[in-house]
């Protein structure tokens, strides 16, 4: 009795111990089976806390990727930009020239001591240099380049640059100074032509134009001029034959940096020791061939009368023998032989040729005037 007494006492202890603490007594119990909803939660929420800080971080490293890689974009353009910069500024120095237009104002190119200048004319010119500057400068001239290097200081000091084809003169102004040690080299000069040049003066109004005609099997028999078309030859603003004469008149009269230019025209090489005794007959003057220019079909030859006699001599154009297609005097008479009229230049302009198959050879030579000379005289 006292055993089974001691053992229900025990059980409801154990009962009471159980109600009153239940927590306590199933707390360890659901330590080993299933979690109370409370850490439930908890464990869904340190999971979702623990994902959302992993996707944050994931968000945060890919944004940080992006960030790299717009700097490292942006610092690749800027460092090609930079190259290329540096490329085109490097070839712009290396490639720069200066533009200098000729508008009959004298041109200024400055150089230095000891560095070589190059001047552009895109022209064969000839280079006329004072003696003042023979050891001073050194001037070498090709292919339309003239090289300039100065050996010491040159004051300012005027160059003619004239044009072996049509005789234009440039005028350049020069002067050397020593260079410092920080100044960079001069660049090349290049000299054009500016828009002074008169259009009414031996321009054209349109170019000239040779229309080729194919020929046909049917038009074998006929010739070569019935076969060809005509080639249109342009009327110039200004008759060819004023346009040679004028040009020559200044050639030998004005100043050379005061001719004006005309497109075309060249000089021609002349015989100078081409007798022309029957070109005036009957005139006591001396005739001698001066120069010649040519321009389209067109020829113009300058040729020196001098009086021979102690009498004035009228000049008449009708006097002349010889086929030409105009004449022109540059005086109207002759001085006495000795005064500073007793020359005057002619001018003979001829179609096709040069004077040498126009004047008269022929001929012998007649004076009957150079004794009386009456009718020349005024």
């Amino acid at each position: 009795m006292d055993c089974h007494a001691r053992y229900h006492s025990r059980r409801v202890l154990r009962r009471a111990v159980g109600q009153a603490c239940p927590r306590e007594i199933s707390a360890p119990r659901c330590t080993h089976g299933r979690r109370s909803r409370n850490q439930s939660l908890r464990f869904g929420m340190g999971l979702l806390q623990r994902r959302t800080t992993t996707h944050r971080g994931q968000c945060g490293s890919s944004r940080n990727s992006v960030e790299r890689s717009l700097q490292m974009s942006v610092l690749r353009v800027i460092t090609y930009s930079t190259l290329l910069a540096v490329l085109a500024g490097n070839a712009q120095v290396a490639s720069a020239v200066e533009i200098l237009r000729w508008e009959r104002l004298p041109l200024a190119i400055p150089l230095r001591i000891n560095q070589e200048r190059i001047v552009f004319v895109d022209q064969n010119v000839r280079v006329g240099l004072p003696r003042s500057l023979t050891e001073k400068l050194r001037v070498q001239s090709t292919g339309g380049a003239i090289y300039l290097f100065a050996k010491e200081a040159i004051e300012p000091t005027r160059l003619q640059l004239q044009n072996a084809k049509t005789g234009e003169i440039i005028l350049v102004d020069i002067a050397a100074t020593e260079a410092s040690a920080d100044q960079t080299p001069l660049e090349p000069v290049k000299i054009v032509e500016g828009e002074t040049s008169s259009a009414r003066y031996g321009g054209a109004a349109t170019a000239r134009s040779a229309k080729a005609t194919a020929k046909s099997t049917e038009s074998t028999s006929r010739s070569s001029d019935e076969n060809d078309e005509p080639e249109e030859v342009v009327k110039r603003e200004t008759p060819v034959p004023v346009v040679l004469t004028r040009y020559a008149a200044q050639m030998l009269y004005a100043p050379l940096r005061t001719v004006e230019p005309v497109d075309g025209i060249a000089q021609v090489k002349v015989e100078r020791n081409l007798d022309l005794a029957t070109l005036l007959p009957t005139l006591p003057v001396k005739s001698t061939p001066l120069g010649a220019w040519r321009l389209d079909d067109f020829w113009v030859t300058a040729v020196k009368l001098q009086n021979q006699t102690a009498q004035r001599i009228t000049l008449d154009p009708r006097e002349l023998m010889g086929e030409f297609v105009t004449a022109a005097f540059q005086h109207p008479y002759l001085g006495s032989r000795g005064d500073a009229s007793d020359t005057t230049t002619l001018y003979l302009v001829t179609r096709g040729h040069g004077l040498t198959q126009a004047a008269v050879f022929s001929a012998t030579q007649a004076d009957p005037r150079a004794a009386q000379g009456a009718k020349h005289e005024r």
